[in-house]
């Protein structure tokens, strides 16, 4: 009666004061659409209630409207499409991009209320209150707008193929407000950030389509003429609404003892009892890590998994996977239910602070491989031959390849902290090395405290934190409770920074039965590090450093131990394994035995390692030749390498050959990023009878932006070629020793839809001085016509070389390469098939003029434009002086064909300098060509857009 009482007396002075009532704890979304099929056009009636959760007054609320996104193609999204090297949404027509149209908005009185989009935010609505939004209170608002579906090409949501639809972020949804408004444009990183809200859908659509989604679903209601239905879905506390329409439903229903699974990823050799198994096994397992789920539906979809994989061998087409289809069946079904899972119960901001929730779904797939599948390897079934157990790749637990995918990106000095907004991420940090690192840390830190801290933090956490919005600091708080250590390292350190972790021994010594040791840090990470002490393979004890910067001894009771080991688990993702191992008697110093292999392998800690590998290359003078390359080079990069690479030309019969080696020091604070230097050298013939032999010294300075997802990098390099020839009775050879000190500067951006490269390069050489500088220019127009414009400039500062011919002179189209830097099949040709191979540099003309060279400058600009998809034409002009002549201007123009953009192109010339080319005789001989056959640089092509 008394509760009674209060509750009537609290309804009236608020009354009284002129406050509204508010009988809901949260947003709440009333939606009516109706989809068009004809005209992909969804027309929404949307009744939105705005619950002001927080303690400040209101005056506007901001809404994301990421369908209209796809708007514009200079939108958040379309630059997010270009940084990715995907051309798809810059050369879509208006009509495939889709887009909202906002007829009107009002408030609960029928009174317009004004709005805007954002200047620098088109997916993002500003509307104005017309009175100020007290704490406590809620807002009622009225929105009709129209939605042009996409199509499904760009995001795999949209409008598909054959005509069914898959949607998402298909309506205006409230942002957040917790004390700042939570708002930022779509980039297609499947990170909306909504408070949990009531929804009550009413989707009407053609009768002949099936409609899927998680929300509970009741009876379909049918139009008079049974051309349409209407279904209702209602679901409270939700932050997802995606909808698949089919006319043919592939999707599937499996009810489990925890809730529905319903998907579409299928595997035709998966048996239906088999994969109800399987989805059981799995939500059994979520259910006993995370909690029960609190709806009875979850939807899992091909597309989630596409967005999302496990990353690894288990992608392999079947006729090369290591791994049964149940399994790889399984690791989908594992990997996408984890995933959807925790993103529909954990309500954080999965822009900026997107890593508590990676750590989570990580460390708990790592918890299921562990549970179910303890003795896995990542090569799978491949470990049952003897030639794949010949490789450490072999030895490595499945688990252990999520530390190996982010060591890769910190090798490369492309690692970034955890807490970076996803957006700001390079795409294979976000999508990959970030979420294993998390997962990772996680791990790491159920070592040091213990499985049971980490399963009681995470089980607190999610029960404590289900259905609300939270953050990670939250989390941090209750493991800080918890852990009997301090945890300033994880959430500092490991977490907050990009601090790499690398620890060796600096001593050794024997005490008795125990062992004083000195361990280094090498890094700023201020990381505990545990310590093992080992008779051959037994672990005699485990010994935890906590954490240091710089040095620290310690003593570990170690009876019988004849090496110690720092991180021997691996656990740690750690920079360098190669320093953890020190016996305690070394013989004549060598902690580690040498290993020899046969092919590239993973990086073995335990061993020094050397690799052979056969090899195979070309030129016309030397013919097909055959060798092996012995170096030290493993999957991850390597900050010193070496090679030394024997081969025999079959035609030739010479032993020719290369060897190098370099060192990469990698910084990890400043636009300067890395410092390489090195030296190299090579044996191979440049003409039928005579070798030549190079010898080059380096040092090379790379710099890139703050912003690590810029594709701009500057690099200063400085070289000294040294250059021997044999003496040649087919070839000219009057300066048959010589070197040249090169400084060459470069700055590049090589973006897929606007691309400029330029650079400056010096030459000094006792008998000459020259100085250049290039310019490459690419633009990509909305009408899909590419623009290619070149401008290469060259003088010589002095010249001594003129009596003895043009061999350092610029040259118009074949560059004589004289620091033997070009990979010419046949370089000192001047007819047949490889005199046409032409590579883009100095004149850049396709055309063979009388005037080929310039010894004393030498300026010329190169263009191309489409004229009909790979097919474009070109043109060539220049100006080229030689001593005691006039400047002559010469000009070159035909066909190209772009078969592979810089790779493989033919070149058709038409009209020149000379007259009409193409009606000359011997036309079968101007045709120039470029022919790239380095596996390593044509995979740029398909690495580019990761990095």
């Amino acid at each position: 009666m008394q509760k009674s009482f209060n509750a009537f007396t609290v309804t009236l002075l608020l009354v009284l004061l002129g406050l509204p009532f508010v009988g809901i704890a949260q947003n709440k979304l009333d939606i009516a659409v109706r989809l068009d099929e004809d005209n992909r056009l969804l027309t929404i009636q949307q009744d939105v209630t705005f619950l002001n959760t927080s303690s400040d007054t209101l005056d506007v609320i901001y809404f994301n409207d990421w369908a209209n996104s796809f708007a514009s193609k200079r939108s958040g999204l379309g630059i997010r499409f270009e940084e990715n090297y995907d051309r798809r949404f810059h050369l879509a027509p208006e009509e495939d991009r889709g887009s909202s149209k906002i007829n009107n908005i009002i408030d609960e009185n029928f009174r317009n209320l004004k709005f805007k989009r954002l200047p620098d935010a088109e997916d993002i609505l500003r509307v104005n209150l017309n009175k100020p939004l007290l704490p406590g209170q809620a807002q009622k608002i009225k929105m009709n707008y129209n939605i042009r579906v996409p199509d499904s090409k760009f995001t795999g949501y949209g409008v598909l193929n054959n005509g069914d639809y898959n949607l998402k972020y298909w309506f205006i949804a409230p942002a957040v407000y917790d004390g700042t408004w939570q708002y930022y444009s779509n980039k297609n990183l499947d990170d909306l950030f909504m408070a949990p809200t009531d929804f009550s859908i009413d989707f009407s659509f053609q009768s002949d389509f099936t409609l899927i989604n998680e929300l509970d679903m009741q009876p379909e209601e049918f139009s008079a003429n049974a051309q349409f239905k209407t279904v209702h879905l209602e679901g409270d506390n939700r932050n997802n609404t995606t909808i698949y329409l089919r006319k043919k439903s592939e999707f599937d229903s499996t009810e489990t003892d925890a809730f529905t699974v319903v998907t579409n990823i299928k595997d035709r050799k998966v048996i239906p009892e088999r994969e109800a198994i399987i989805i059981d096994k799995i939500t059994g397992f979520l259910t006993e890590k995370l909690g029960n789920y609190p709806f009875d539906k979850l939807v899992i979809s091909v597309i989630d998994y596409r967005d999302n994989p496990v990353y690894g061998l288990n992608q392999l087409p079947d006729f090369l996977s290591p791994f049964p289809e149940d399994f790889k069946y399984e690791l989908k079904i594992l990997k996408t239910t984890i995933d959807n899972y925790v993103d529909r119960t954990l309500y954080i901001n999965p822009r900026k602070d997107r890593w508590i929730a990676d750590a989570i779904k990580m460390y708990t797939m790592m918890q299921y491989m562990d549970h179910y599948y303890p003795n896995l390897k990542v090569v799978g079934t491949l470990n049952r031959y003897w030639l794949a157990r010949q490789f450490h790749l072999s030895e490595m637990e499945f688990n252990e390849q999520f530390n190996l995918l982010y060591l890769h990106m910190a090798r490369m000095n492309l690692d970034q902290p955890l807490k970076t907004p996803s957006d700001s991420l390079i795409k294979f940090n976000k999508n990959i090395a970030n979420a294993y690192k998390a997962g990772s840390g996680f791990n790491y830190l159920s070592e040091y405290l213990s499985d049971q801290i980490m399963e009681e933090s995470i089980d607190e956490f999610y029960s404590q934190n289900k259905l609300k919005l939270t953050s990670s600091k939250v989390f941090e708080a209750i493991l800080r409770e918890k852990a009997p250590k301090n945890l300033d390292w994880f959430f500092n350190d490991f977490v907050s920074t990009r601090k790499t972790i690398d620890f060796k021994f600096n001593e050794v010594k024997r005490r008795g039965d125990s062992i004083a040791i000195e361990v280094r840090n090498k890094t700023k990470a201020k990381v505990p590090v545990p310590v093992y002490a080992m008779y051959k393979d037994s672990l005699i004890s485990k010994t935890w450093v906590e954490p240091f910067v710089g040095e620290k001894d310690t003593v570990i009771y170690a009876p019988g131990a004849d090496r110690v080991v720092l991180n021997k688990e691996g656990f740690i993702p750690e920079f360098n394994r190669r320093n953890n191992y020190k016996k305690v008697n070394p013989f004549l110093g060598v902690n580690k035995p040498f290993q020899f292999k046969l092919f590239q392998d993973l990086e073995d800690p335990a061993k020094n390692q050397v690799f052979f590998m056969p090899v195979a290359e070309y030129n016309f003078y030397d013919g097909l030749k055959l060798g092996a390359k012995m170096y030290n080079k493993t999957i991850l990069q390597k900050p010193f390498s070496y090679k030394i690479e024997p081969q025999y030309g079959l035609k030739s019969n010479q032993l020719t050959g290369s060897a190098g080696f370099s060192y990469t020091q990698n910084l990890d604070e400043g636009n300067l990023f890395a410092i390489r230097f090195g030296a190299g050298g090579s044996l191979s013939s440049y003409a039928p009878d005579a070798l030549y032999k190079t010898f080059s010294p380096f040092l090379t300075f790379a710099f890139r932006e703050t912003d690590f997802r810029s594709d701009r990098r500057q690099y200063l390099t400085v070289r000294n070629i040294n250059i021997y020839r044999e003496e040649s009775n087919v070839i000219e050879n009057d300066a048959p020793n010589y070197s040249v000190f090169n400084v060459q500067y470069t700055n590049s951006s090589p973006g897929v839809i606007n691309a400029l490269t330029y650079s400056a390069d010096f030459e000094l050489s006792q008998k000459f001085s020259k100085f250049s500088v290039t310019a490459k220019y690419r633009r990509v127009f909305l009408n899909n016509r590419q623009l290619d414009l070149r401008f290469f400039g060259g003088t010589f500062l002095y010249n001594d070389t003129r009596a003895r011919g043009d061999y350092f002179s610029f040259a118009l189209d074949r560059p004589t390469d004289y620091l033997f830097s070009y990979n010419y099949y046949g370089r000192s040709e001047d007819t047949g098939i490889y005199s046409q191979q032409l590579i883009m540099a100095e004149g850049g003309f396709k055309s063979k003029l009388d005037t080929p060279f310039g010894n004393q400058w030498l300026t010329s600009i190169n263009a191309s434009t489409t004229l009909w998809s790979f097919i474009h034409g070109y043109v060539d002009f220049g100006l080229v002086k030689n001593e005691s002549d006039p400047a002559r201007f010469l000009y070159d123009s035909g066909i190209r064909t772009v078969l592979v953009e810089d790779y493989f192109e033919l070149f058709f010339p038409v009209y020149s300098s000379k007259g009409w080319e193409i009606a000359q005789p011997d036309y079968d001989q101007k045709i120039r060509f470029i022919v790239t056959l380095d596996l390593r640089t044509m995979l740029k092509l398909f690495t580019r857009k990761w990095y």
